[in-house]
């Protein structure tokens, strides 16, 4: 933890094609090894598909599966005289988006092979699923809203 001075926010440049902040953070999540031409090759052939499936607007339907994903609460383990509690929390603006964005990921990641064959289908069905209210992305948020209201009683141990 840094002491002192407070730590600044790195500013995320916006992707060249859509010119959309949010999508270029997506990009940076997908990649790996540093790859990022790769990564932005798959997440453009995904909105593609996208655009040929739903015949909507591609980043309208990539915000609108990020906002469905997005999670209002979560829980966090907090010390109490020995004794660890699930404590359930609200969520801030740019971790909400973090957490939605590296479900859509891994959820994506997790779809059989034997139905998808590139990552770019897999994140295209993902999304739509995922815009539509359904997929392992949504379960996810569901679980983790099930998770807090589980423990709505250790509410009182929030700092």
């Amino acid at each position: 933890m840094a002491r002192g001075r407070i730590i600044s926010k790195r500013e995320v440049e916006p992707d060249p094609l859509y010119s959309n902040r949010l999508l270029a953070r997506f990009i940076n999540r997908v990649m790996e090894s540093g790859k990022k031409s790769v990564a932005q090759k798959v997440v453009y052939q995904a909105l593609d598909k996208i655009k040929d499936q739903t015949e909507k607007n591609p980043i309208l339907v990539f915000e609108t599966a990020l906002r469905n994903v997005s999670p209002r609460l979560e829980v966090r383990p907090r010390r109490v005289g020995g004794a660890s509690y699930q404590v359930p929390m609200e969520v801030r603006g740019d971790r909400k988006e973090a957490l939605a964005i590296r479900w859509l990921i891994l959820s994506a990641k997790s779809r059989s092979s034997s139905q998808y064959k590139t990552m770019a289908d897999k994140l295209a069905a993902e999304m739509i699923d995922a815009s539509n209210g359904v997929g392992a992305a949504i379960k996810k948020k569901e679980d983790t809203h099930r998770m807090a209201e589980a423990n709505k009683a250790f509410a009182h141990f929030r700092w």
